[in-house]
């Protein structure tokens, strides 16, 4: 098993709730009919944080700065092992070959070996990996559409805390 995952117990095919995958559900689309005050949006739900969540174990992967950064930079491109980690900055040559093992593994990134002295391999993106980068650049566009909004509601946060520190009561 690779590092940094962790086995699926008993997944059967059904929801990663322990329902069964033909569960019944009520008009609001939650298992056992609940009420519609209920809070059972089931995208909310993808992101479960039990262990075993595959749902979860995929967006711990591919979310994580490392394979984010070498998504990005095979876009549209072939690079070789040398060339990412010269690109990637602070990055260890263990957790670049960690990083792309499991991006091969999950069928994100190709690495062809080339039979020549000395070995060259090389790595791309896989059409899935490309649409996963797509994904990706529409965050990466949002974040530099918003990023003077965060700014501005961070400092704001940040000096709310400190008054609040500063205006509480000091118990000895």
């Amino acid at each position: 098993m690779e590092e940094g995952t962790v086995k699926s117990p008993g997944h059967s095919g059904g929801t990663m709730h322990g329902e069964p995958a033909n569960a019944p559900t009520g008009p609001t689309g939650c298992a056992d009919g609940a009420a519609a005050d209920v809070d059972c949006d089931y995208d909310a739900r993808q992101w479960d944080v039990r262990e075993g969540c595959e749902v979860r174990q995929i967006l711990d992967r591919v979310a994580d700065k490392w394979s984010l950064l070498v998504i990005a930079l095979l876009d549209r491109r072939v690079l070789r092992f040398t060339e990412l980690r010269r690109e990637v900055d602070g990055i260890s040559q263990r957790m670049l070959t960690v990083t792309l093992r499991q991006l091969e593994r999950d069928g994100l990134v190709r690495r062809t070996v080339h039979p020549v002295v000395p070995p060259r391999v090389d790595y791309e993106l896989t059409p899935l990996g490309a649409t996963l980068h797509d994904t990706i650049q529409s965050l990466v566009t949002w974040t530099e559409e918003h990023q003077d909004e965060i700014a501005t509601a961070r400092a704001a946060y940040d000096e709310r805390i400190a008054r609040e520190q500063r205006d509480a009561p000091h118990i000895p």
